[in-house]
């Protein structure tokens, strides 16, 4: 299956505006990130998250002004289908875990609701959620979520390193400084878009992040691979030119595995629910930027670290000097 008809546009040409798109897109994200913060799931920040069904349409606003402090440390939203009337209250925790008192916050959450009259609200629901309930509830300690936090960031640090020591082994080191910087460019963009669309950041997205540099990762190696069996067949020309001839042969096949793996993670954020939204949102975006980055950036840092020089050309077979021709075969030539 072909998508390109003997494709051979110059990727090459472009790396220059490509690092600096990505470089407005990281900076736009650091300034957002450093200016609101990057919202984090209860995994990582600590609390409470209740789930209460309503018979009614719920009011946010009333839900909230019903919450001990008038809701100022929580995070009232709508969960999932807003036709299911349910809605999601997260309350921070603030101070050290202290036994039961992160359970005993969930509790507080559901008596504050039942006495603003918005009960009553059972602590269980029936199959049908024939009345107002609680449908779950999530708690997680302070220590535990700063314990996820350090795990999270030491398993994409040990995934990136392991990615280097690999490539360099496997390729050259300039391969494996074009493949990890490309990993970290979509790690970088991605987390920009979570920021800019306001996504917490939590256990899924941390997940989906991962599933993401080991998706790039094997883009990047496929391109790779190609350019260095063209390294064999095009010794004569200069890297950029090999590179991108690598890359426009892998055209249709990077294009083709990128949107088929894209539909199916569209169709997750839509039908997924409220649960898989931030891991369905974060693949989408790290699946079109892998794309872009083993295309656009990935083979232009090798070009930049290498230059353009030829590619150095195994040295030629020496051609044995031709033989005198023999006394007999002179004489019969005479003849």
């Amino acid at each position: 299956m072909h998508i390109f008809k003997n494709p051979n546009y110059d990727f090459v040409r472009w790396k220059w505006q490509a690092i600096g798109l990505s470089w407005v897109v990281i900076l736009l994200g650091v300034y957002v990130i450093s200016a609101k913060g990057m919202p984090k799931g209860v995994e990582f920040s600590g609390g409470t998250i209740v789930i209460v069904h309503f018979q009614q349409a719920p009011d946010l606003d009333h839900i909230r002004a019903a919450l001990p402090g008038g809701g100022a440390n929580a995070v009232v939203q709508s969960y999932d289908d807003p036709s299911l009337n349910e809605v999601s209250i997260r309350v921070h925790s603030t101070g050290a875990e202290q036994g039961t008192s992160l359970s005993a916050t969930a509790d507080s959450v559901v008596d504050a609701l039942n006495k603003s009259g918005l009960g009553p609200i059972t602590s269980t629901c029936d199959a049908q959620k024939s009345r107002s309930c609680v449908v779950g509830t999530r708690i997680v300690g302070p220590t535990v979520g700063k314990e996820l936090e350090q795990r999270g960031i030491l398993a994409t640090v040990f995934a990136l390193s392991g990615i280097l020591v690999y490539i360099a082994f496997r390729f050259r080191f300039s391969f494996a400084v074009g493949a990890v910087v490309a990993t970290i460019h979509d790690l970088l963009i991605t987390l920009a878009f979570l920021a800019f669309f306001k996504y917490e950041l939590s256990l899924n997205v941390i997940a989906a992040l991962l599933t993401i540099t080991g998706y790039s990762m094997n883009d990047t190696i496929v391109i790779f691979d190609r350019i260095r069996e063209n390294m064999r067949s095009m010794r004569r020309d200069n890297l950029a030119s090999i590179v991108n001839a690598a890359v426009n042969q892998m055209l249709d096949r990077t294009m083709i595995t990128g949107g088929l793996t894209l539909l199916s993670v569209i169709a997750l954020f839509l039908f997924g629910g409220e649960v898989l939204k931030g891991f369905a949102f974060t693949m989408i975006v790290g699946i079109i930027t892998g794309t872009y980055s083993s295309v656009f950036i990935a083979a232009a840092i090798v070009v930049i670290w290498q230059g353009r020089a030829p590619v150095k050309v195994a040295p030629a077979a020496p051609v044995a000097p031709a033989g005198k021709p023999s006394g007999k075969s002179t004489k019969r030539r005479a003849s």
